[in-house]
């Protein structure tokens, strides 16, 4: 569509109102996994859950849900339109937070933590559809870089939010917010939001469909380089987010200052997104992001080394942190523009298989590594280490010619 397909229901639903909604789909989702962090001690004495290692499950379940679900919801939105599938996922979100906040066992809790994130999956890829519904070309890139500012901004808010629910209420209070501020997004939407997809546009539901994105994928040498590769790095931030509240305030002591070091993360996460949308046009996408994969690759060498030698305080361990995470928007944004590049008209089935692929993978992996913990940092960094040379090597072989000889061309 183009802009003006915008202006027939901008009588009803305004710009600025279009871009607050769709970036509240995107904090639904983001809320329901920072918030979390500060709960997990309490989560786990209330529900009898001893293994701290356990405890962190509340989140990858989450996101294997989240991730498993956008491959389903997304032939769903091009079939039946984006309204009811998308109300649909929002419901079941509701529902299973608002079960939560009653449940009595812990592996209870898991199982609706796995509904909560594929009620969620509908949020994360019917938003995007929806931009491209009413955006083309500068105005769709300029929308959902505003969109993707709250996605990168809600993990630096999220934690302390948590925590200042755990500070009025018990634990059952998170799940009452994610609930409630669902169930607003849900009521937002349905009165709000009118359907963004003409009929002439939907296409049938069915399993040829969704092998057809597999296909296209998976044939495309290039894409699922930088596919696996994004898919692995994802990992290293799962692994982050599963043992950041174990590594701060178990090992490092920090007590109620933990939101304070998340949030600094992710601020600086975000900066690094504005720098890489300031130089990707001067150096170009491979550049900035192969030369970032080495330098947080070299990074995570030296927390390793310096962790294993017990010499890697808790400000040093910060510092060298969030050097990782000031380049790794530049990995991240850069490669799935990389991945995406060469899909081009099929790009929205391609793009759910992408994220499918990308949750699946990353929360496993992130499992793994927050299984791992064993009372200090060395674990997870050493993951980081591992699945950044991975991914190096991935992009190296699947798509370091074709990569070359384009950047050299260009």
């Amino acid at each position: 569509m183009s802009t003006t397909d915008f202006e027939k229901f901008h009588g009803r639903l305004g710009r600025v109102e279009f871009i607050a909604l769709v970036a509240a789909m995107i904090a639904i989702n983001a809320f329901a996994i920072d918030i979390m962090l500060p709960g997990l001690q309490d989560i786990g004495q209330s529900l009898g859950e001893a293994d701290e290692n356990r405890r962190q499950l509340v989140i990858p379940l989450y996101m294997l849900g989240f991730g498993i679900l956008q491959l389903v919801f997304g032939p769903l939105a091009d079939r039946f339109g984006r309204r009811t599938p998308l109300l649909a996922g929002m419901a079941v979100y509701v529902l299973a937070a608002g079960a939560a906040f009653f449940v009595t066992d812990f592996n209870a809790l898991l199982a609706l933590r796995f509904l909560q994130g594929a009620g969620a999956a509908a949020t994360a890829v019917i938003a995007i559809a929806l931009v491209r519904d009413l955006f083309v070309g500068d105005e769709m890139a300029k929308t959902l870089s505003l969109v993707f500012m709250v996605m990168m901004a809600s993990p630096i808010f999220a934690p302390g939010l948590g925590q200042f629910l755990l500070s009025i209420m018990p634990w059952q209070g998170l799940f009452g917010f994610m609930a409630g501020f669902g169930a607003l997004v849900m009521a937002w939407t349905y009165f709000r939001l009118p359907e963004t997809l003409h009929p002439e546009y939907r296409r049938p539901f069915t399993a040829r469909a969704i092998v057809e994105g597999f296909a296209i994928v998976f044939g495309n040498r290039v894409s699922l380089s930088y596919i696996m590769a994004t898919a692995l790095l994802f990992g290293a931030l799962m692994g982050f987010l599963t043992s950041s509240q174990q590594i701060y305030v178990e090992h490092y002591g920090v007590g109620t200052l933990f939101p304070l070091f998340f949030a600094a993360g992710g601020a600086i996460s975000a900066f690094g997104g504005y720098l890489n949308s300031q130089a990707v046009m001067r150096f170009g996408m491979r550049r900035l992001s192969h030369g970032a994969l080495a330098i947080f690759a070299g990074v995570s060498l030296v927390m390793v080394v310096l962790g294993a030698l017990g010499l890697l305080p808790v400000f040093l361990f910060f510092a060298l942190l969030s050097t990782n995470f000031l380049v790794f928007n530049f990995i991240m944004s850069n490669f799935g523009a990389l991945a995406m590049e060469p899909l081009g008209e099929v790009a929205g089935t391609a793009a759910s298989t992408q994220g499918f692929l990308q949750m699946v993978i990353g929360a496993a992996l992130g499992t793994v590594i927050g299984q791992l913990y064993d009372g200090t940092p060395v674990p997870m960094a050493l993951g980081f280490v591992v699945l950044s040379a991975a991914a190096g090597a991935i992009v190296f072989f699947g798509a370091g010619r074709h990569a070359l000889s384009k950047e050299t061309a260009s």
